[in-house]
């Protein structure tokens, strides 16, 4: 029987503590440990019993959570999914808390409408399984097989065989989960401030990816912006996936933009890496570069051999670097990356063949 992935909900309203407890208790696979108020509550438990995984407020009376973030990873190095609402603070903290250590964020769960809520069901537990089998738990959980709830179908009809010709400009197309922040900073930092264009898709919840994009670019030396429906591709410019809709690569003559819109979770997510990859594969062919990076199940791995058949230059993250060796390792099962890298050498591998 496999074992069961221990859960400790530290919020402090009793609303959300009881709506995050009745959704983990629909997965099979998760135990809720304890639930409480707050970070001393919080080390309590753990002095007991440590869990597998904790989900965090941002937001809480007595200690915030970036302050209890910060004691758990340099006494109890615990994978903490970041559990937060859509205000200014709590999104800017959020982001913090990510280069603090934090596995993942998530929004916390509306009961607005039935649809909403399935969805919020759906990317909390996987949070929580990607969070448990991260590098930084460091214990032997099993391995997850994600349904896809959608294919990129979708969003995007196959593109059949395309013929492509080629340009001046390549498109530097990726995607990443579970761990893709970081991997992000380090793979942007790396680039020339007249790298092609890039657009990424990173699994993150609506207004999150804005403060991200923002962070990023004050510290690249290219520019990062959060994507808008129409924006171009340019040299020196990293267009992100707003969280919650789809981005798609779009031609006009000479020039790519991105198109921003909705659709259904592809993959279990909105935006998916998938839906990404299909239209650069579409639109750009063999004038692109696909980058498959760290993260938990199988969203881009189809995407990515799509557009190696459409003779891009395909890469994915290798398992040493990865924080969860899951979408990088199914695109490799598929035979869908050139090569396999470590993430370090990612960015200057491409600045030697584009």
């Amino acid at each position: 029987m496999p074992k069961m992935i221990k859960v400790l909900i530290v919020d402090d309203s009793a609303l959300v503590r009881q709506v995050l407890r009745e959704i983990f208790q629909t997965d099979p696979l998760i135990e809720v440990l304890d639930s409480v108020s707050d970070p001393y509550q919080a080390a309590k438990v753990i002095q007991n019993v440590l869990p597998d995984v904790i989900t965090l407020d941002i937001e809480m009376p007595r200690m915030d959570g970036l302050t209890f973030l910060k004691k758990i990873m340099s006494q109890h190095p615990i994978p903490v999914v970041i559990i937060s609402s859509l205000t200014a603070k709590g999104t800017e903290t959020a982001i913090k808390a990510m280069e603090y250590g934090a596995i993942e964020i998530i929004t916390k769960p509306q009961m607005a409408t039935k649809e909403f809520f399935e969805e919020s069901k759906i990317l909390l537990c996987d949070a929580v399984r990607a969070a448990a089998i991260s590098k930084i738990s460091q214990k032997s959980f099993p391995k997850i097989k994600v349904t896809p709830k959608y294919t990129a179908d979708a969003v995007l009809a196959s593109p059949g065989r395309l013929s492509m010709i080629k340009t001046t400009d390549t498109v530097i197309a990726v995607g990443a989960s579970t761990g893709g922040t970081e991997a992000l900073r380090i793979f942007l930092e790396a680039l020339p401030p007249d790298s092609h264009g890039v657009i990424i898709v990173q699994h993150m919840p609506e207004n999150f990816t804005k403060s991200f994009a923002n962070r990023l670019d004050e510290i690249c030396r290219i520019s990062v912006k959060e994507a808008e429906n129409g924006d171009f591709v340019l040299r020196g410019k990293a267009l992100i996936a707003p969280g919650n809709k789809h981005m798609l690569l779009k031609r006009s003559g000479a020039r790519y933009f991105v198109e921003v819109k909705d659709g259904p979770l592809v993959n279990r997510h909105r935006p998916s890496v998938d839906v990404l990859f299909r239209s650069t594969a579409r639109y750009a062919g063999k004038n692109a570069v696909g980058i498959i990076m760290t993260g938990m199940g199988d969203d881009g791995a189809k995407g990515l051999l799509e557009m190696k058949d459409a003779g891009a230059i395909t890469i994915a993250q290798d398992e040493k670097s990865c924080v969860v060796f899951g979408m990088p390792k199914e695109a490799i099962k598929l035979d869908a990356a050139d090569k396999i890298l470590a993430l370090e050498n990612i960015a200057p591998y491409i600045m030697t063949i584009i």
